[in-house]
C-alpha cells in the first residue's frame, strides 16, 4: 500500500510517501524464472507508478511502470495488479516509484536467488545484507520538484545521504539511528547494494577491508577486489564482504562522485558501522575513522572501477554478446537550455535548463505510448527518434556555440524489428556541462562492449570493443565527455524506455522510447493488456 508515513531524520520530522509505511520500503524475494503479482493500492495523495528496475518482464510492459509510457498512473484511491515477470535474472535489483520525484522515498530491493537446488556461483555467503544507499531532503521532495519545474534551474541538493534510510553519526541528530552490521569474525557476507539516490554517483567503501563485486545488475561477473566501488544511481551490486580484521568497530562510508563544472551537489558523507561480535559498549578506545574514498571529482578512479567489471561467462552462467550487427544508433546525451521570456528563469543567463538526446527534448504525451501503440491510436507519438545525432561537431571541446544549446522538444520513438542486434553508442557532450549520465534500458540487459573518453571513432574505437566478457548491465554509466557502446539482442517485443537515471536529467527529457515491433509467433509478440489499466 502506497501512503504518507511520518519519518524523523537531521532534526525535524515530515510525512513522506512510504510502500507500506517503511523507509526504504518492502523487499521483493523471488527466484529465477519466478512470476510475483504485486497489488499497488494507492492511498496518498499523488499519483504514483511502480517501475521493477532491471526485470525484463518479457512481453509484458503493461506492468513495466513508467508513467505515460507504458501506463497512465495510478490515481489516489485507485489500485492496479502488476504481474513481475523474472526470466533470466539472478542477484540484486530494485523497486521504485516512476512518476515525478517520489523514488526519493518510494523505492526497495529485489533479491533474486537461483532456482531451486542450483547453487550460487561462489562461496555461499554466512548471511545477505541489503544495503540501500539514498538520499534524504528536509523539505518534501514534491515542494524541491514543483520548484524545479517552475524555475528552470537546479534542483536544491539534498541534506543528507543515506544507507539504509539513515544519514549516520556525521549528520546532526542522527548518531542513534546509523545503520549498524554485526559480524562474526572469519565469515563472508553477500551485501545487496543498490544506488537509489536521485541525482548522484556514489563511491563507497569500509574502513582496511577490501569489497569483492561478483554480480552486477542481477548477472554475475568475475570476482573483482577492490579498497572502493563506485555506483550510479540505477545500479546495483553484489559484494562479499569478509569479517577478518581485527574485531573492533569499522566505518562504512559512501560519498558523491560528481564531473560537471558549475554543477551544485551535497558534498557531504553518510555513514553506518560494521561492529565485530564480542566489542561492548560504545566506540572503543575511540571512534572508528573513515575508509578512504577518492574525491568529489576523481573520473579516473570512477571510471576505473566501472571498467574492470567482466562478465563471469561460465559454462553455467554463458553470454551472448552480439557479434554481427545490423541496427545501429549513435546517439548525443546533452544538457541544453530553452530561452526564457525576459531571462526569468535560472539556469545560465536566465535560460531554463533542459536535456536530450540526439538533440530532442522528451515530451511527455497525454495517453500512455504502450496503449497508443497497442491499439492504434494515432497522434500520440512520432517514429523519427534519429539514429545518428542531427549536428556534427566536436562534442567534447570545451567552448560550443550557444545556439547549439538548444533543443528541440517532442515526443519521437524509434521502432526496431523484432530480434534485431542493436549496438547504442552513446556521446557525451559539453552544452551547458559536461557530466557523466547514467543510462537506462528499459526491458533489457545489454553488453557494454566499449567505452572511452572524448568523442567516439567510428574507425578506431571498435576495434577495442570487448565481445569476449563484457559486463550486462541494465544501466551503465558514460563518462563525462566520453562515450559508452551497448549489444542487446532485440528479442523482448514491447515500448520500452531508455532514460538517464540521474532524476533532474530524466526530469529535463534526457529520454527516448524503443518500440520493439512483434514476431511473427505468438511467442514473439506482447501480451494481451491485464484487465484493468489504470485510466488517463
Amino acid at each position: 500500500m502506497v501512503k504518507e508515513t511520518r519519518y524523523s531524520r537531521l532534526c525535524s520530522s515530515k510525512n513522506i510517501l512510504t510502500v507500506n509505511g517503511k523507509f526504504p520500503g518492502p523487499t521483493l524475494y523471488a527466484h529465477r524464472g519466478d512470476t510475483v503479482i504485486v497489488d499497488v493500492i494507492n492511498k496518498g495523495k499523488e499519483n504514483i507508478t511502480i517501475h521493477w528496475h532491471g526485470v525484463k518482464q518479457p512481453r509484458n510492459p503493461w506492468s513495466d511502470g513508467p508513467e505515460y509510457v507504458t501506463q497512465c498512473p495510478i490515481k489516489p484511491g485507485n489500485n492496479f495488479s502488476e504481474k513481475v515477470i523474472f526470466s533470466d535474472e539472478e542477484g540484486t535489483l530494485w523497486w521504485h516509484a516512476h512518476s515525478d520525484w517520489s523514488r526519493a522515498t518510494v523505492h526497495g530491493a529485489i533479491i533474486i536467488y537461483p532456482r531451486p537446488g542450483s547453487p550460487y556461483p561462489f562461496p555461499k555467503p554466512y548471511a545477505e545484507v541489503p544495503i540501500i544507499l539514498g538520499e534524504w531532503w528536509k523539505e518534501d521532495v514534491r515542494v524541491v520538484f514543483e520548484r524545479l519545474i517552475r524555475t528552470g534551474g537546479q534542483p536544491n541538493d539534498s541534506d543528507a545521504y543515506t544507507i539504509n534510510g539513515h544519514p549516520g553519526d556525521l549528520y546532526p541528530c542522527s548518531k542513534s539511528g546509523t545503520f549498524q552490521l554485526n559480524v562474526l569474525h572469519g565469515k563472508s557476507y553477500l551485501f545487496r547494494m543498490m544506488n537509489t539516490a536521485m541525482n548522484e554517483i556514489l563511491f563507497f567503501a569500509i574502513k582496511n577491508h577490501k569489497l569483492t563485486v561478483v554480480g552486477i545488475d542481477a548477472s554475475y561477473t568475475k570476482p573483482l577486489t577492490r579498497d572502493y566501488i563506485a555506483i550510479s544511481p540505477g545500479q546495483s551490486l553484489d559484494i562479499l564482504f569478509f569479517a577478518n580484521q581485527e574485531p573492533d568497530y569499522y566505518y562504512m562510508a559512501a560519498r558523491p562522485y560528481v564531473s560537471g563544472v558549475n554543477v551544485s551537489f551535497d558534498n557531504t558523507t553518510t555513514t553506518g558501522l560494521v561492529k565485530y561480535n564480542g566489542i561492548r559498549g560504545p566506540f572503543l578506545p575511540r571512534p572508528p575513522l573513515l575508509p578512504y574514498l577518492p574525491c568529489f571529482n576523481d573520473t579516473s578512479a570512477a571510471v576505473n572501477f566501472s571498467g574492470s567489471l567482466r562478465s563471469l561467462a561460465t559454462k553455467d552462467h554463458s553470454i551472448d554478446v552480439p557479434i554481427k550487427v545490423n541496427k545501429r544508433i549513435k546517439s548525443t546525451i546533452s544538457i541544453n537550455a530553452f530561452p526564457c521570456p525576459n531571462n526569468t528563469c535560472e539556469g545560465p543567463n536566465g535560460t531554463r535548463l533542459a536535456a536530450s538526446m540526439n538533440n530532442i527534448t522528451f515530451k511527455e504525451p497525454s495517453l500512455d505510448i504502450l496503449q497508443a501503440y497497442y491499439y492504434k491510436i494515432r497522434g500520440i507519438f512520432g517514429d523519427k527518434f534519429p539514429k545518428h545525432p542531427p549536428f556534427v561537431f566536436n562534442y567534447t571541446a570545451d567552448i560550443l556555440p550557444l545556439e547549439l544549446e538548444i533543443s528541440k522538444r517532442g515526443t519521437q520513438v524509434r521502432k526496431i524489428r523484432y530480434n534485431s542486434t542493436v549496438e547504442v553508442v552513446f556521446q557525451g557532450t559539453n552544452l551547458v556541462a559536461g557530466i557523466d549520465h547514467p543510462m537506462h534500458l528499459h526491458g533489457y540487459s545489454f553488453y557494454v562492449v566499449g567505452w572511452g573518453l572524448g568523442n567516439f571513432n567510428e574507425t578506431k574505437d571498435p576495434k577495442s570493443y570487448n565481445l569476449v566478457d563484457p559486463p550486462r548491465r541494465n544501466t551503465v554509466a558514460v563518462p563525462k565527455n566520453g562515450w559508452t557502446t551497448i549489444r542487446f539482442r532485440a528479442n523482448n517485443p514491447g515500448v520500452w524506455l531508455m532514460h538517464c537515471h540521474l532524476e533532474r536529467h530524466l526530469t529535463w527529457g534526457m529520454n527516448t522510447v524503443f518500440i520493439v515491433r512483434n514476431g511473427k509467433k505468438p511467442e514473439e509478440k506482447i501480451l494481451p493488456p491485464p484487465p484493468a489499466l489504470p485510466p488517463c
